[in-house]
């Protein structure tokens, strides 16, 4: 059981600023344990949370929260601020539906002060902030804290190059700190830039500083030549020039797990007027063994463990993921066509792109966090002949969409978009649910958009998207599917046609995706017709004509957005052709879908195979007289 003398007196941030500052390592121990005892149980976010914990601990003390502003950026990082924030209490509903969230979100506290999930927007957003206080007078601070992850994202540096600027006559107080998990552009972190960091940050550095070029500036060979020799004597003992540049006094690194060295460095910037950057070194999994030694394989933890044993060891699948298949196949693709390279914007394990590095490194492209550069990449590769394979998760496919319209699908080039975790996600919630892709793919010329129904299904539509000379998604859902025995062969499907799988009477359901199975469950107590469409672009307008014929109502199901879906696809094609029937579409509703375990959130949205036979029933039951047996359980 978890010791938490100190933090049962800790409502508010405020409760923590009248502590004595010894006791803010104890603190620290506190929220490391919570933050573990949390995850152990709730799964979640780890080896991110535990090496932020020093550091939420003194941006918390040393500022003002929530009268200053801190913003998170992503925000899988934030379990310290929510425990330091009034939710230790609700630490165990974490991710869970009706819970707290797993990143930070304006409507369940004050102190998040900005909404988050996706990568590279905080330094924007507390620049927006730090200009609004400004112009309304108040005197308040705005803080960013970025990983060095999503500084690769191209958002942050345009943030960068505007922060550092002056905004109607001065630039902005905006500090930004940069939280370098990864050592990879960090020099040795010791005693000299601990001493190094107080002075930079200190009153007399910054006052010799200006001093010094209020003279200078007077024979300006003099001011260059100290200009110049100042960068390079900060250069030999730390990496700030490119942010000097953008404007911002650079101070660091510094140990982001010492709370001697990150208190005094954050007092003197707070001080500080103008557009500071502090850059503090820390450690993924700091505190716990494991998560220290395996970042990667602690990044996150799907479900329950034991602390004292570490993440259980995973158990051979009954069945594999749709992201496993999708690795297959592209190891398989990539053996009978040379042409075949996979790009990704740092989810290698999240898009099972893993042996595939292995097996061909040369074809292999990571480029961070950077979508619309993953995607134009991919359209500068098609130029040359080759065949890029993009994959990435609808959500984030969201971030690339103006490369996808103009420098894809405008010049036709042949890049395949694998996109994961379309539909719903379960725990991580609204911020990543697939839920936009049909809409916003299939108004765009030239693009075509598959949604296979299984496993075996995937692997067939993977193959007959590479094999096309324009550009084709493949949408597919989070985890596995039903089972499906998957032919080894790279199989192509007939272009643009659906297939019936049951044939019944009176009303026809054409499910698009996986939603084909609670589909095929419900129609048997129904008595239904169900198409497996498996083409959302282009259509198979002639089974759907076909099926308006010889029905006297259509259902159309997507794990998807209705406004603009395959529904309205469907409604488009009958519309066309001068056929009036009734269409019931089921899809997500026009709101977003809160976090929680994914078959509920289905369930909740009338997507199970309740849910699908009682909205028909409600529908056309009493004027078509349906045949009404039991309705089936949620498949």
């Amino acid at each position: 059981m978890t010791t938490t003398s100190l933090l049962d007196k800790i409502d508010t941030p405020s409760d923590l600023r009248r502590l004595p500052r010894q006791q803010l390592r104890a603190v620290a121990d506190e929220v490391r344990k919570c933050v573990l005892d949390t995850v152990s149980q709730t799964g979640g976010h780890l080896g991110s949370n535990l090496g932020t914990v020093e550091l939420t601990v003194a941006l918390h003390y040393v500022f003002n929260t929530p009268h200053d502003r801190l913003v998170w950026d992503v925000g899988h990082q934030t379990y310290p601020h929510k425990i330091l924030t009034g939710r230790r209490t609700r630490m165990h509903t974490l991710r869970q539906l009706g819970g707290i969230g797993g990143f930070p979100r304006r409507d369940e506290s004050e102190y998040d002060t900005f909404g988050t999930a996706h990568s590279s927007t905080s330094i924007s957003a507390a620049l927006g902030m730090a200009l609004a206080s400004k112009l309304q007078g108040e005197d308040r601070k705005a803080v960013a804290i970025i990983g060095d992850g999503a500084m690769t994202a191209g958002m942050a540096f345009e943030a960068l190059n505007n922060g550092g600027m002056p905004h109607g006559g001065g630039v902005p107080d905006l500090l930004v700190i940069l939280n370098d998990n990864d050592m990879s552009i960090s020099p040795p972190v010791g005693a000299l830039n601990k001493y190094l960091a107080r002075l930079m940050s200190g009153k007399f550095y910054a006052a010799a500083r200006e001093g010094a070029k209020s003279v200078l500036r007077g024979a300006p060979p003099l001011f260059e030549l100290a200009r110049r020799f100042e960068e390079h004597a900060k250069g030999m003992v730390v990496p700030g020039t490119i942010f000097e540049e953008f404007g911002f006094n650079y101070v660091g690194p510094i140990d982001g797990h010492d709370l001697d060295a990150l208190i005094p460095t954050l007092e003197n910037l707070r001080g500080k007027k103008g557009a500071q950057f502090l850059h503090v070194v820390t450690k993924k999994g700091y505190g716990y063994r494991p998560a220290e030694a395996d970042p990667v394989k602690y990044h996150a933890a799907s479900g329950r463990f034991d602390p004292a044993e570490g993440f259980p060891k995973a158990a051979a699948p009954s069945k594999p993921t749709f992201t496993q298949v999708f690795g297959q196949w592209l190891c398989d693709m990539a053996e009978a066509d040379r042409r075949l390279v996979g790009i990704t914007p740092a989810m290698r394990e999240g898009s099972g792109m893993v042996e595939f590095h292995k097996r061909f490194p040369d074809r292999y492209h990571d480029v961070g966090i950077a979508e619309q550069h993953a995607v134009t990449l991919g359209a500068g590769m098609a130029c040359e002949g080759l065949k890029p394979v993009v994959a990435i998760y609808s959500t984030f496919l969201q971030r690339g969409y103006d490369q996808m319209v103009h420098d894809v699908a405008l010049q036709n080039l042949p890049v395949v978009f694998a996109l994961d975790r379309a539909g719903l996600v379960g725990a991580d919630g609204a911020t990543h649910a697939g839920a936009y892709d049909i809409p916003f793919i299939r108004c765009v010329p030239n693009m075509s958009l598959l949604a296979p129904s299984d496993e075996d299904q995937c692997r067939k539509a993977l193959t007959t998207a590479f094999r096309q000379n324009h550009p084709v998604a493949v949408r597919y859902p989070r985890g596995s599917g039903v089972g499906a025995t998957i032919e080894s062969a790279l199989t192509e499907l007939p272009w643009g046609k659906g297939e019936v799988r049951r044939k019944g009477q009176r009303v026809a359901i054409l499910a698009f995706g996986t939603l084909l199975h609670p589909a095929l469950a419900a129609a048997e107590s129904l008595n239904a017709t169900v198409a497996d469409m498996k083409f959302i672009k282009p259509l198979d307008t002639a089974l759907v004509l076909e099926l308006a014929r010889t029905h006297e109502a259509l259902v159309t199901i997507e794990e998807g957005a209705i406004m603009g879906g395959a529904g309205s696809a469907v409604l488009e094609a009958l519309c066309a052709a001068g056929v009036t029937l009734p269409v019931l579409q089921l899809g997500l509703p026009d709101t977003f879908v809160e976090h929680g375990d994914p078959a509920k959130l289905l369930a909740l949205c009338g997507l199970d195979a309740k849910g699908i036979g009682q909205s028909i029933l409600k529908r056309f039951g009493p004027q078509l007289q349906v045949v009404q047996a039991p309705l089936a359980a949620s498949a």
